[in-house]
């Protein structure tokens, strides 16, 4: 509950609050904000930021709070590449900037993973998927590489206060289905204009999920057009935070919207109604439930990028693909997010499992979501994906086709050389 003294906040409000020094906070108020942290990324951080702050002169706030991640042009397939990511080292190393994770994983998982968030801070990030953040109860938004200019040299950035939407989910997610087929059919449902809103998603299936699983629906809220996905703290945030031998704030737990909070808009489902759902090209928009396609030809099945290739998502592949092959004339390719996660599913044996199926194990990084690296698809070719975009061209031809799923549809889809019903391939215990 809100103290007697100040207005009902929602968790964003109280977040944007304490960053700007203030008690409280309305939607539309305009405030400077304090940054705990920044990160940026090899495509969007010193290339693009470099010779602007040598321009004005200006230093960074401060290194100790910024996370530099090469993800993108990793490893490097081109001379290009090459130069992009040896400025990004040298850059690192002038500006000794104190967390620089080189060729270890992708931004969005690496920040968790490295317990760098905590609830209740206030970040920006050079990328459009930084609300990934959000999952940890903290308000993450991205930015283009002119403020990101401005937050390096400053510690600070203006933000007019979001009105928030909360989404409610209760009961069980069905088999076969996760935290995608619910971003997915949300892009459906809510559609893609959600313009400068805060996502903040709630209830019971909510505080079920795994830390993973709420990375996912924060991290999509970018496909929703929000502002940012945001979750309130709870044990499982705690628990993370503390395996990843940081220790979560005292008041951690503290995190949430008020009771009587006021949002924009309120919207309630129930997860046991869900299906497996894919979306079909050229937007995420355009979801369906699996079980209205027909049984197209797929090429390739990619499992790879932030939203799609952290280690629930290659035990959900593991789930389908055991004791199965992947279909002749479909390619099985899968980009793990991080080497962490590469060595966890060495170690417990779903990546064995996975070879074992057919599948080709590609370098951690963003790669083929991008349509960068190994993975681009050619003309004519259909692939189903376990990433976040579909748009024309994104993952190579612009003649050519992307569908998205969760991991369990995509290795079903393997498995079929179709695009196929995950349920048909998951045992019903």
């Amino acid at each position: 509950m809100n103290s007697a003294n100040s207005q009902a906040q929602t968790l964003a409000q109280k977040i944007i609050a304490k960053a700007s020094g203030k008690s409280s906070v309305l939607p539309g108020e305009i405030v400077t904000c304090a940054l705990d942290m920044v990160l940026m990324h090899d495509s969007s951080g010193p290339r693009r930021v470099k010779a602007r702050l040598e321009e004005l002169g200006a230093s960074v706030f401060d290194p100790s709070k910024v996370v530099l991640v090469s993800d993108h042009f990793v490893p490097a397939t081109d001379p290009e590449s090459a130069e992009i990511l040896a400025l990004t080292r040298k850059w690192a190393s002038d500006n000794q900037i104190a967390h620089f994770y080189d060729m270890q994983g992708i931004c969005h998982v690496m920040l968790p993973q490295q317990g760098h968030l905590k609830p209740g801070m206030f970040l920006v990030g050079g990328d459009s998927h930084s609300p990934t953040g959000g999952a940890f109860g903290t308000f993450m938004v991205g930015i283009g590489a002119t403020e990101m200019t401005g937050a390096l040299a400053t510690g600070e950035i203006w933000i007019k206060v979001p009105e928030t939407i909360r989404i409610n989910w209760t009961g069980s997610l069905p088999r076969g289905c996760s935290a995608k087929d619910i971003m997915l059919f949300l892009c459906a449902q809510l559609g893609m204009n959600n313009n400068y809103k805060v996502m903040e998603f709630g209830g019971d299936t909510i505080r079920n999920m795994s830390m993973y699983e709420r990375m996912v629906l924060c991290n999509m809220s970018a496909e929703l057009g929000g502002k940012t996905g945001i979750i309130e703290a709870d044990q499982t945030t705690v628990d993370w935070i503390n395996n990843t031998g940081e220790t979560a704030p005292e008041n951690a737990l503290t995190w949430v919207s008020d009771d009587d909070a006021k949002y924009e808009t309120v919207y309630n489902f129930d997860a046991s109604e869900l299906v497996p759902q894919v979306a079909a090209p050229h937007s995420p928009e355009n979801t369906h439930p699996i079980d209205s396609f027909e049984p197209i030809k797929i090429h390739q099945a990619y499992i790879g990028a932030c939203t799609g290739a952290k280690l629930s998502d290659l035990r959900m592949a593991a789930e389908v693909l055991k004791g199965r092959q992947v279909a002749k004339g479909t390619r099985l390719l899968i980009a793990p997010a991080s080497i962490k996660t590469t060595n966890a599913a060495t170690k417990d044996g779903t990546l064995e499992i996975l070879t074992d199926a057919g599948a080709i194990i590609l370098p951690t990084g963003c790669g083929a979501c991008a349509g960068m690296g190994a993975g681009a698809i050619a003309n004519g070719e259909n692939c189903i994906s376990s990433t976040s975009r579909n748009f024309k061209g994104r993952m190579g031809s612009p003649d050519s086709n992307v569908y998205l799923g969760s991991p369990y549809t995509v290795a079903a889809c393997a498995v079929a050389g179709t695009l196929a019903d995950p349920r048909d391939y998951l045992s019903k215990d």
